[in-house]
């Protein structure tokens, strides 16, 4: 989304049962001629992760479309992806299939960590411990139930560090084990971790 329109995001998404998101702030570039010469060609943007059953992850998708009308140039992008794990949110640890169509042949992981700003450096180090060769941190806001908090009645989003890690399939479960294990991730509060699959991958260290 454009700067500014994250949390319209997140409050449709809440009215539609998504306990709460991650925002990322990033930057999209305009291809047009004019503005390039007037060096208005960047935009600041808004990328907003949320997860949710299937359900009710198509529903906040409709509604978000309705609202945000994505069909319009330059509104905004909304897609969904499978994820195959999720830890520290009780809401969704039933609600998750098994086993995403296609698992059994992913070689590699990509595990996404979510905590409070000055944690990420310990994910790290609980992944490394466990096997991983790295990750990249991103840092965001967030936005969810129990994580407002108010300064002169204003409400005010903690910041986030979002770390991303790839892995391999045989060291996933070790790696995420270990980061829960660290950083308490069954504690409310504490962060949120989910696993998605990658199909392609290039660059990485073996």
């Amino acid at each position: 989304m454009n700067f500014g329109r994250g949390s319209d995001v997140l409050r449709i998404a809440k009215e539609k049962g998504i306990s709460g998101g991650t925002i990322l702030l990033g930057r999209g570039t305009i291809r047009n001629g004019i503005l390039n010469f007037f060096a208005f060609y960047e935009s600041r943007k808004e990328i907003v992760m949320m997860v949710a059953d299937g359900e009710t992850a198509q529903t906040a998708l409709e509604a978000l479309n309705n609202e945000m009308r994505f069909d319009r140039p330059n509104h905004g992008i909304a897609f969904t992806t499978g994820i195959c794990d999720v830890e520290g949110s009780r809401e969704l640890e039933l609600s998750l299939p098994e086993k995403e169509r296609g698992e059994e042949k992913t070689m590699r992981h990509l595990i996404t960590v979510i905590v409070d700003k000055g944690n990420a450096e310990k994910v790290i180090d609980a992944a490394t411990e466990a096997g991983s060769k790295g990750g990249t941190i991103v840092n965001a806001r967030g936005s969810g139930i129990h994580e407002r908090s108010k300064l002169f009645a204003m409400e005010i989003e903690p910041e986030k560090e979002i770390v991303m890690i790839v892995s391999k399939r045989d060291t996933t479960q070790k790696i995420i084990a270990n980061i829960r294990e660290t950083l308490r991730i069954d504690e409310p509060g504490k962060g949120i971790i989910f696993t998605q699959l990658v199909d392609e991958a290039y660059g990485l260290l073996e």
